[in-house]
């Protein structure tokens, strides 16, 4: 069985599309847990509506109440802390799963390599014509982080293989329960977001394991949702803050890592609309 960890403040109809999406997986293998962050519009309520129905589908499903201001990495550490699958995915509530055999085939990413702890689908862009936004990530020398491939066609050869990474972002990505135990969880000094992804795969690398990159299955990602307009979070401060933290860190790996030039890493703007069809970047 695979556990899926979603967290949620507020943005309900993102949560609904993200869910009932979700709720189309086959096999229904899987159960649910959901970190709901004390939202003040309809998400508890859409919670218990989605909890009847993933009942109605033989699929366990919990909601793990958390305060509005309890950061990433202590949310989602609570939700695999209850966890009872032997793979978990991390998955944001601003994505959307196109492909019903997405469990399958980040599992079998997974189990292709023997050294593999984590692995990370290919994430487009759910609107025409699906770019790709992020085919796993490249740390440069000077610690520059590139989405490989953004802005990209989904079907660019380039990305169509699976190939072992530096990091992977958990807008979406499985991992073995078991590397909770071996390397811990989430760092709550990345709280109350960013960061900690990279971390918790360099981490895992530090003692061994591979992360990897799958092009099958895409997931569809509006990207940014999540964390945008969250209590008290000032994202620029902390993308800074979290990035000269992880430098500190993991400046004696990816110094000597054949990651991209500090060119290849500059950022490219994607507008796109929002769920309601508003343009936004």
């Amino acid at each position: 069985m695979v556990s899926i960890v979603v967290l949620c403040h507020n943005k309900a109809a993102y949560t609904r599309a993200c869910l009932e999406s979700v709720l189309q997986t086959r096999p229904a293998e899987f159960e649910l847990v959901v970190g709901e962050n004390g939202s003040s519009d309809e998400t508890p309520q859409l919670l218990d509506e989605i909890s009847s129905r993933a009942a109605g589908l033989g699929i366990g499903m919990r909601v793990i109440r958390n305060d509005a201001g309890t950061g990433c990495s202590t949310a989602r550490n609570a939700a695999v802390a209850v966890a009872r699958g032997e793979e978990v995915v991390f998955l944001d509530n601003d994505t959307i799963i196109p492909d019903p055999d997405w469990l399958v085939k980040l599992r079998a990413a997974l189990n292709s390599d023997p050294k593999a702890a984590i692995v990370g689908p290919k994430l487009c862009y759910p609107f025409e014509p699906h770019l790709i936004q992020c085919a796993g990530v490249g740390i440069s020398r000077t610690g520059r982080v590139q989405f490989r491939g953004r802005g990209r066609p989904q079907g660019a050869p380039r990305f169509a293989r699976v190939e072992e990474v530096q990091t992977l972002i958990s807008a979406c990505f499985m991992f073995r329960r078991s590397l909770y135990g071996e390397i811990g969880g989430l760092d709550e000094a990345f709280n109350p977001i960013q960061y900690e992804d990279f971390d918790f795969c360099y981490r895992a690398r530090s003692r061994g394991w591979k992360a990897l990159y799958t092009p099958s299955p895409v997931i569809y990602h509006w990207e940014s949702i999540t964390s945008d307009g969250s209590p008290a979070l000032a994202n620029r401060y902390v993308i800074i803050k979290h990035g000269l933290l992880f430098k500190e860190r993991w400046r004696h790996m990816f110094e000597k890592e054949n990651g991209p030039s500090d060119a290849e890493t500059r950022w490219e703007v994607i507008e796109m609309p929002s769920l309601h069809g508003r343009r936004r970047r």
